[in-house]
């Protein structure tokens, strides 16, 4: 049988008990057909990843029985994803590969030129956990609700860096800015942000060339899509600042014996 790998915001600890949720328990139940006692993989994003077993209590409920932890937390990189709002399957495609690709947070910006202006938290939080679930991550990036461009910028914390995706080619290639950082550069917090698909305005490219930490870089020639440029962008961060930089050995669980081995 293949182990169901569930996201639930309880601590976890040997001989606890994780509720789930109503949908959970109908995944598990009606949708993998899962007895109890079957087994689980559980992570909160704080306490590691745990073996647990599933347990109904009632027609729609259910807990995880906690077991033996099979992985420590581990630290991964903090780096935001900043993007105005596009259309529904894009922006849930946005969640959805940003989580695979490590961003710590999602941060939807309301620009000029954005055309969506309501944005589904919920729905996006919702895929970034599945994101999260099925790619082996021990957290779940942070889901923010949209902000204004120039809210964000006037509460911007000091020190983080901003790597601006600057379409009008006011700046230098993303890998040759990334790859010229010094220790500190490399060191430092970063986000990224990514303008609407009618571009920046004028204002905005200026409030944005007078925020300190602004980095503007280039994307290539070819026009991209927001969504492409976003993910572009954090692929290309990832592979020069990020945990894309060292080895990962694949990691393999004995789910018999809760041991561990790469």
């Amino acid at each position: 049988m293949s182990v169901s790998r569930l996201y639930v915001d309880a601590d976890l600890a040997t001989g606890g008990e994780a509720p789930l949720g109503e949908a959970q328990f109908h995944y598990l139940r009606h949708v993998m057909r899962r007895p109890d006692g079957a087994p689980l993989r559980l992570f909160n994003g704080r306490d590691g990843e745990w073996r647990g077993t599933f347990e109904a209590r009632g027609k729609k409920a259910a807990v995880a029985l906690v077991g033996e932890r099979l992985r420590e937390q581990q630290p991964e990189p903090d780096v935001w994803l900043c993007f105005a709002p596009v259309k529904r399957a894009r922006i849930d495609y946005i969640a959805e590969k940003a989580t695979e690709l490590g961003a710590a947070a999602l941060q939807p910006v309301l620009t000029r030129h954005t055309i969506v202006e309501r944005v589904n938290v919920e729905r996006l939080r919702d895929n970034a956990i599945e994101a999260a679930e099925q790619t082996e991550r021990l957290t779940v990036p942070e889901v923010r609700a949209p902000v204004e461009l120039a809210r964000l910028l006037a509460e911007w914390p000091a020190g983080r860096r901003l790597l601006m995706c600057d379409e009008t080619g006011g700046g230098p290639p993303i890998a040759e800015a990334l790859a010229g950082l010094d220790h500190e550069g490399r060191t430092a917090p970063w986000a990224i942000l990514v303008g609407p698909e009618g571009g920046f305005a004028e204002q905005e490219l200026a409030l944005l060339r007078r925020t300190p930490d602004v980095m503007a870089v280039g994307l290539g020639t070819r026009i991209l899509r927001a969504d492409t440029a976003a993910l572009a962008a954090l692929a290309c961060w990832q592979a020069l600042v990020g945990d894309w930089r060292h080895p990962t050995p694949r990691l393999e669980v004995d789910y018999r014996t809760a041991k561990t081995a790469v």
